[in-house]
């Protein structure tokens, strides 16, 4: 029998090599612009044609190559960045394998143009399927400039897998934003068909989220931070109040590199335990830095996946991290981290020596001092080397909790009579537990509610059908704002306010094609829109009438957000969530200052409507008290 074993020739084993680094454009410009920043860049633009299919062009200001490492750029395992195996677990830089450059100019024609800052001349070298063509001397401003074309040209079968142009548009943005989110202190750029679609300056972690994601984020944003021996971890998680079902703005990075793990997505989830519903997701941007050695990057193709030495340690603190994020406004009990702010976990390694932690009993411990476990004792007793008072975790009062839990429940404004109260009413809309049983008023066709008397600033107090009730006004408004909005997209009939001064809000590609697709959904609420032709932006000339214009920009992003989540359900499902959402905003700038006929109009509109009882959210509109109960209470 003959041998049957050969080697393949280097084009055939630089294609198959590229299924596994590059299988899309956005894994193209996800090497390309990692390969700028390891170049040193101040100034990065990303521009694709087609989805990337036709063009992907990185230009860079970096250090630039010799006309002899562009050439060895171009070959399998060529790299820069380590020179031995141990390089690889004292990584600082993206690229290491010496594979991306290689494995793209072997399934589309590839042109890079690069000069050294010291040079006069740079030089340009064309390969077309991995076949060298040309190398020669040029003109060109210093750093380097790739341009790669018809991707995939050469191996048919894997282009006609390739999503649709707008398909592959989302996830190259999704690897641009990756990218730009963990390096702030370098300018950006993308363009899509030549359109800028992100002009991003260099600025702090905080701007550049807000320029990635949207200024809707900007009040949303919670610091976070932890310094211990394992890890560093900076960074911002979002209120419990904007979490989402379907959350895309979920970040982890690790020593500048972006990273997937569903371990640490869990502990954050645990960190938001009982304080969002069931189902939906919080927003992160958290910055891990730790020691090169104890993490292994190289387990992944795409190097989106990171052993971690100290898995449990760091899930541990990242999870405290969060809490403590919570914690510093009243969400969650806090953690008693140390006066520095720094949680030390000192790790064992072999060969150290153990030593016993000293502990200095406190002589005048006493529980029943009225002082105990109040900041400043633990403070000083820390000082003399007291550790008992930090072994109780310093809570509020339980009335103070009970009182901060119910005034956080109340989604609207706080009234001048609630100004005394801190807690903000926005950072707890859900709390998990026994909700108290709430009576269902059935008001048949034509029934009315009685005599109205008004109950302090948020209640008022009514009779029906010889019940007593008890009515949220915000809540009933909220409501009857639902009705009104499901009939208006039933009949087409709405009602718009022109803007004086219309306002234009600049959108990312996803959210312009989003409002695009869906304009007549929007319309049908009074939103009169106009588009940007050459660029991402959309103009609002007229809002609902029930709105005030300094709200329209977050009303928007709300609506842009359950467009996302029910792109694909049918039309009627998608109407119920518009409503929802238009009434809860709606709601939230209601004024409670009513008059009596303003208080009587609005519970005949509330008797009217298809639920009475509950919100489009399931809240509770009103509280029954049946005679039956009445008289249980004069027993």
């Amino acid at each position: 029998m003959s041998d049957r074993i050969r080697l393949l020739p280097d084009s055939v084993s630089n294609q198959i090599a590229a299924g596994e680094v590059v299988n899309r454009p956005a894994s193209v410009v996800k090497e390309m612009m990692e390969n700028a920043v390891d170049a040193g860049a101040h100034n990065v633009t990303v521009n694709f044609r087609d989805g990337g299919k036709e063009l992907i062009q990185v230009v860079d200001d970096g250090c630039g190559m010799s006309p002899i490492d562009a050439r060895l750029a171009f070959d399998r395992h060529a790299t820069s960045k380590i020179s031995r195996v141990d390089d690889i677990y004292t990584l600082t830089t993206f690229g290491f394998r010496g594979e991306a450059l290689a494995s793209i100019a072997a399934v589309a024609e590839v042109q890079l143009r690069t000069r050294q800052h010291e040079d006069e001349l740079g030089t340009q070298i064309e390969i077309a399927g991995g076949a060298f063509r040309s190398q020669q001397v040029v003109s060109c401003p210093p750093g380097t400039q790739f341009v790669v074309r018809n991707l995939f040209y050469n191996v048919p079968a894997r282009r006609r897998f390739l999503d649709k142009s707008a398909t592959e548009a989302r996830h190259i943005t999704a690897e641009f934003q990756r990218v730009v989110l963990c390096h702030p202190e370098i300018a950006f750029q993308l363009y899509n068909n030549d359109a800028p679609l992100y002009n991003l300056p260099s600025a702090s972690f905080r701007q550049r989220i807000v320029g990635v994601i949207g200024k809707h984020i900007a009040n949303n944003l919670l610091e976070v931070g932890a310094d211990t021996s394992i890890v560093q971890i900076s960074g911002f998680v979002g209120r419990p109040s904007a979490s989402k079902q379907t959350n895309r703005d979920q970040f982890l990075f690790v020593n500048g590199r972006y990273f997937k793990s569903a371990y640490f997505h869990k502990a954050i989830l645990q960190a938001y335990e009982n304080l969002i519903p069931a189902g939906t997701q919080p927003s992160y941007f958290l910055y891990l830095k730790i020691d090169p050695e104890r993490i292994d990057v190289n387990v992944h193709p795409q190097k989106i996946e990171i052993k971690f030495d100290d898995n449990n340690a760091v899930w541990q603190i990242i999870n405290a991290a969060v809490r403590e994020s919570l914690g510093k406004l009243g969400m969650v009990p806090m953690m008693d981290f140390d006066v520095d702010t720094s949680v030390e976990i000192p790790v064992y390694r072999k060969g150290m020596p153990v030593r016993s932690p000293e502990v200095v009993p406190n002589p005048d411990f006493n529980p029943f001092n009225e002082d105990y476990g109040s900041q400043s004792e633990i403070g000083q007793l820390r000082k003399e080397g007291h550790s008992s008072a930090v072994s109780r975790p310093v809570t509020a009062p339980e009335s103070k909790i009970r009182e901060d839990i119910a005034v956080s429940e109340e989604m609207y404004p706080v009234s001048d009579a609630d100004a005394e109260t801190e807690t903000d009413p926005q950072l707890m809309e859900f709390i998990s537990g026994d909700e108290a049983e709430q009576g269902l008023l059935e008001i048949e066709s034509g029934s009315a509610f009685g005599p109205v008397i008004r109950l302090g600033q948020s209640y008022v107090v009514t009779t029906m059908a010889e019940n007593v009730v008890v009515v949220d006004i915000r809540r009933a408004y909220e409501a009857v704002l639902y009705d009104r909005y499901m009939m208006m997209l039933g009949s087409g009939n709405s009602a718009s306010q022109q803007l004086l001064f219309p306002e234009r809000i600049p959108l990312s590609i996803d959210d312009y094609n989003l409002m695009k697709l869906f304009r007549d959904d929007l319309s049908a609420f009074g939103f009169d829109l106009e588009f940007g032709e050459d660029e991402y932006w959309v103009e609002v000339t007229g809002i609902p009438a029930d709105f005030v214009s300094s709200a329209v920009e977050e009303l928007l992003f709300d609506l842009l957000d359950g467009l996302r989540e029910e792109t694909r359900s049918p039309g009627e499902l998608r109407r119920v969530r518009l409503a929802s959402i238009m009434s809860r905003n709606g709601a939230s700038a209601f004024s409670r200052n009513l008059g009596q006929e303003e208080l009587e109009g609005l519970l005949s509109a509330l008797a009217a409507c298809g639920n009475s009882c509950y919100t489009p959210s399931g809240r509770p509109v009103m509280t029954v008290f049946q005679e039956s109960e009445i008289k249980k209470r004069f027993k």
